[in-house]
Protein backbone atom coordinates (compact mmCIF):
# COMPACT_ATOMS: atom_id res chain seq x y z
CA UNK A 1 0.00 0.00 0.00
CA UNK A 2 0.74 3.10 -0.55
CA UNK A 3 -0.12 7.25 -0.20
CA UNK A 4 -3.14 7.97 -1.79
CA UNK A 5 -5.74 10.78 -2.04
CA UNK A 6 -8.74 9.44 -0.41
CA UNK A 7 -6.74 7.95 2.33
CA UNK A 8 -4.76 11.64 3.04
CA UNK A 9 -7.92 13.62 2.33
CA UNK A 10 -10.20 10.49 5.27
CA UNK A 11 -6.65 11.39 7.79
CA UNK A 12 -6.86 15.21 7.90
CA UNK A 13 -10.43 15.04 8.04
CA UNK A 14 -10.50 12.62 11.05
CA UNK A 15 -7.56 14.07 12.19
CA UNK A 16 -9.10 17.41 12.59
CA UNK A 17 -12.13 15.83 13.87
CA UNK A 18 -10.07 14.27 16.72
CA UNK A 19 -8.29 17.68 17.41
CA UNK A 20 -11.40 19.68 17.90
CA UNK A 21 -12.83 17.10 20.31
CA UNK A 22 -9.91 17.23 22.20
CA UNK A 23 -9.08 20.80 22.93
CA UNK A 24 -12.77 21.82 22.29
CA UNK A 25 -14.61 19.45 24.79
CA UNK A 26 -12.33 18.67 27.21
CA UNK A 27 -12.43 15.50 27.46
CA UNK A 28 -11.45 13.23 30.45
CA UNK A 29 -7.59 11.93 30.15
CA UNK A 30 -4.12 13.32 28.65
CA UNK A 31 -4.64 15.30 25.93
CA UNK A 32 -1.07 14.25 24.48
CA UNK A 33 -2.12 10.95 24.35
CA UNK A 34 -5.55 11.42 22.73
CA UNK A 35 -3.90 13.37 20.51
CA UNK A 36 -1.26 10.46 19.23
CA UNK A 37 -3.78 8.38 18.82
CA UNK A 38 -5.53 10.16 16.46
CA UNK A 39 -2.38 11.06 14.95
CA UNK A 40 -1.08 7.35 14.80
CA UNK A 41 -4.26 6.41 13.13
CA UNK A 42 -4.73 9.15 10.58
CA UNK A 43 -1.20 8.11 9.61
CA UNK A 44 -2.17 4.59 8.78
CA UNK A 45 -5.21 5.72 7.33
CA UNK A 46 -3.60 7.50 4.86
CA UNK A 47 -1.82 4.53 3.06
CA UNK A 48 -5.60 3.02 3.05
CA UNK A 49 -7.53 3.51 -0.32
CA UNK A 50 -11.07 3.82 -0.57
CA UNK A 51 -13.50 6.08 0.70
CA UNK A 52 -15.75 3.28 2.67
CA UNK A 53 -12.40 2.17 3.89
CA UNK A 54 -12.13 5.87 5.32
CA UNK A 55 -15.71 5.38 6.87
CA UNK A 56 -14.42 2.08 8.70
CA UNK A 57 -11.49 4.06 9.98
CA UNK A 58 -14.18 6.58 11.51
CA UNK A 59 -14.76 3.07 14.09
CA UNK A 60 -10.63 2.67 15.07
CA UNK A 61 -10.86 7.27 15.63
CA UNK A 62 -13.76 6.94 18.11
CA UNK A 63 -11.58 4.43 20.36
CA UNK A 64 -9.91 7.18 21.84
CA UNK A 65 -13.44 8.60 22.96
CA UNK A 66 -15.30 5.39 23.98
CA UNK A 67 -12.15 4.62 26.34
CA UNK A 68 -11.95 8.19 27.60
CA UNK A 69 -15.96 8.27 28.90
CA UNK A 70 -15.13 4.83 30.11
CA UNK A 71 -12.97 5.31 32.40
CA UNK A 72 -14.48 9.13 33.44
CA UNK A 73 -17.46 8.91 36.36
CA UNK A 74 -20.56 10.75 35.03
CA UNK A 75 -19.63 10.46 31.40
CA UNK A 76 -20.95 6.88 30.75
CA UNK A 77 -24.11 8.18 28.59
CA UNK A 78 -21.84 10.04 25.99
CA UNK A 79 -20.66 6.48 25.08
CA UNK A 80 -23.81 5.70 24.33
CA UNK A 81 -23.32 8.33 21.67
CA UNK A 82 -20.23 7.36 20.48
CA UNK A 83 -21.41 3.56 20.15
CA UNK A 84 -24.40 4.97 18.01
CA UNK A 85 -22.09 6.77 15.64
CA UNK A 86 -19.68 3.77 15.53
CA UNK A 87 -23.03 1.31 14.68
CA UNK A 88 -23.78 4.13 11.66
CA UNK A 89 -20.37 3.48 10.16
CA UNK A 90 -20.59 0.09 10.01
CA UNK A 91 -24.10 0.41 8.14
CA UNK A 92 -22.40 3.21 5.79
CA UNK A 93 -18.86 1.84 4.88
CA UNK A 94 -21.09 -1.36 3.27
CA UNK A 95 -23.46 0.76 1.33
CA UNK A 96 -20.48 3.16 -0.22
CA UNK A 97 -18.85 -0.05 -0.82
CA UNK A 98 -21.92 -1.59 -2.65
CA UNK A 99 -22.72 1.31 -4.47
CA UNK A 100 -19.23 2.20 -5.85
CA UNK A 101 -19.42 -1.62 -6.75
CA UNK A 102 -15.91 -1.83 -5.21
CA UNK A 103 -15.81 -4.28 -2.26
CA UNK A 104 -12.68 -5.36 -1.62
CA UNK A 105 -10.54 -7.81 0.21
CA UNK A 106 -8.80 -5.13 1.89
CA UNK A 107 -12.40 -3.73 3.12
CA UNK A 108 -13.22 -7.41 4.35
CA UNK A 109 -9.79 -7.32 6.52
CA UNK A 110 -10.13 -4.11 8.03
CA UNK A 111 -13.58 -4.13 9.44
CA UNK A 112 -12.81 -6.75 11.70
CA UNK A 113 -9.66 -4.98 13.10
CA UNK A 114 -11.55 -1.55 13.69
CA UNK A 115 -14.30 -3.55 15.42
CA UNK A 116 -11.98 -4.87 17.07
CA UNK A 117 -10.27 -2.05 18.10
CA UNK A 118 -13.51 -0.20 19.04
CA UNK A 119 -15.32 -3.27 20.70
CA UNK A 120 -12.39 -3.56 22.90
CA UNK A 121 -11.76 0.00 23.84
CA UNK A 122 -15.49 0.45 25.16
CA UNK A 123 -15.10 -3.05 27.17
CA UNK A 124 -12.28 -2.65 28.92
CA UNK A 125 -13.13 0.62 29.87
CA UNK A 126 -16.24 -0.21 31.11
CA UNK A 127 -14.57 -3.24 32.98
CA UNK A 128 -11.75 -1.14 34.53
CA UNK A 129 -14.75 1.46 35.57
CA UNK A 130 -16.79 -1.78 36.93
CA UNK A 131 -19.59 -1.25 34.57
CA UNK A 132 -18.83 -4.82 33.20
CA UNK A 133 -17.33 -8.01 33.99
CA UNK A 134 -13.30 -8.19 33.43
CA UNK A 135 -13.94 -11.74 31.29
CA UNK A 136 -16.66 -10.58 29.37
CA UNK A 137 -14.62 -7.68 28.15
CA UNK A 138 -11.94 -10.13 27.24
CA UNK A 139 -14.20 -12.34 25.70
CA UNK A 140 -14.96 -9.11 23.47
CA UNK A 141 -11.63 -8.82 22.68
CA UNK A 142 -11.14 -12.40 21.62
CA UNK A 143 -14.04 -12.44 19.72
CA UNK A 144 -12.05 -9.94 17.19
CA UNK A 145 -8.70 -10.87 17.98
CA UNK A 146 -9.14 -14.73 17.25
CA UNK A 147 -10.88 -14.05 13.53
CA UNK A 148 -7.53 -12.04 12.54
CA UNK A 149 -4.89 -14.40 13.65
CA UNK A 150 -6.77 -16.71 12.00
CA UNK A 151 -6.68 -15.17 9.06
CA UNK A 152 -3.07 -13.88 9.74
CA UNK A 153 -2.04 -18.08 9.62
CA UNK A 154 -4.31 -19.44 6.67
CA UNK A 155 -2.31 -16.78 5.03
CA UNK A 156 0.83 -17.61 6.33
CA UNK A 157 0.27 -20.99 4.91
CA UNK A 158 -0.33 -20.30 1.23
CA UNK A 159 -4.55 -20.20 1.73
CA UNK A 160 -6.54 -17.02 0.71
CA UNK A 161 -8.98 -16.98 3.33
CA UNK A 162 -12.62 -15.54 2.15
CA UNK A 163 -13.03 -12.15 3.90
CA UNK A 164 -16.28 -10.76 3.97
CA UNK A 165 -19.16 -10.32 6.57
CA UNK A 166 -21.04 -14.09 7.44
CA UNK A 167 -24.05 -14.17 9.29
CA UNK A 168 -23.03 -14.60 12.57
CA UNK A 169 -20.32 -12.24 12.85
CA UNK A 170 -22.67 -9.57 11.66
CA UNK A 171 -25.30 -10.77 14.33
CA UNK A 172 -22.46 -10.92 16.92
CA UNK A 173 -21.02 -7.35 16.20
CA UNK A 174 -24.30 -6.04 16.24
CA UNK A 175 -25.63 -7.60 19.41
CA UNK A 176 -22.35 -6.08 21.19
CA UNK A 177 -22.83 -2.94 19.69
CA UNK A 178 -26.28 -2.88 21.17
CA UNK A 179 -25.93 -4.36 24.68
CA UNK A 180 -22.54 -1.79 25.29
CA UNK A 181 -24.12 1.19 24.41
CA UNK A 182 -27.23 -0.05 26.37
CA UNK A 183 -24.81 -0.68 29.53
CA UNK A 184 -23.14 2.74 28.81
CA UNK A 185 -26.50 4.48 28.64
CA UNK A 186 -28.46 2.85 31.40
CA UNK A 187 -25.08 3.42 33.80
CA UNK A 188 -25.04 7.25 32.53
CA UNK A 189 -28.95 7.65 33.24
CA UNK A 190 -27.88 6.06 36.75
CA UNK A 191 -30.28 3.08 36.45
CA UNK A 192 -29.90 -0.18 36.97
CA UNK A 193 -28.20 -2.11 34.52
CA UNK A 194 -27.66 -5.32 36.04
CA UNK A 195 -30.19 -6.89 33.52
CA UNK A 196 -28.42 -5.91 30.26
CA UNK A 197 -25.23 -7.06 31.97
CA UNK A 198 -26.60 -10.35 32.63
CA UNK A 199 -28.16 -10.63 29.03
CA UNK A 200 -24.64 -9.92 28.01
CA UNK A 201 -23.28 -12.12 29.66
CA UNK A 202 -25.23 -15.46 27.74
CA UNK A 203 -25.70 -13.12 24.35
CA UNK A 204 -21.87 -11.96 23.79
CA UNK A 205 -20.88 -15.43 25.16
CA UNK A 206 -23.12 -17.67 22.74
CA UNK A 207 -22.48 -15.12 19.64
CA UNK A 208 -19.04 -15.52 20.05
CA UNK A 209 -18.78 -19.29 20.35
CA UNK A 210 -21.20 -19.46 17.23
CA UNK A 211 -18.68 -16.83 15.45
CA UNK A 212 -15.77 -19.30 16.30
CA UNK A 213 -17.94 -22.20 15.16
CA UNK A 214 -18.77 -20.43 12.09
CA UNK A 215 -14.80 -19.64 11.00
CA UNK A 216 -13.54 -23.07 11.59
CA UNK A 217 -16.20 -24.66 9.48
CA UNK A 218 -15.43 -22.21 6.68
CA UNK A 219 -11.14 -22.81 6.92
CA UNK A 220 -12.24 -26.54 6.60
CA UNK A 221 -13.39 -25.85 3.11
CA UNK A 222 -10.35 -25.90 0.72
CA UNK A 223 -10.21 -22.56 -1.32
CA UNK A 224 -8.97 -22.82 -5.02
CA UNK A 225 -5.65 -21.83 -5.62
CA UNK A 226 -5.52 -18.42 -7.91
CA UNK A 227 -5.22 -19.04 -11.63
CA UNK A 228 -1.65 -18.03 -13.15
CA UNK A 229 -1.22 -14.90 -15.28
Amino acid sequence: MRLNRAGIAGGIFHLALGLAWVFGAGPPGPAWLLVAWFVAVALVGSFIPGAANQISLTRAHLAAPALAYSLAPGRLGLIAVVVAIAGLSDLVDGTIARRLARPSSLGGALDPVVDGVFMGAVALGLAAGGAFPPWLALVVVTRYLVPVLAGGVLIALGRQPELRHTLTGQVSTTLILILLGGISLFRGLDQDSSGLVSAGEVVISISTAATFAHLAWASRRPVAAPEPG
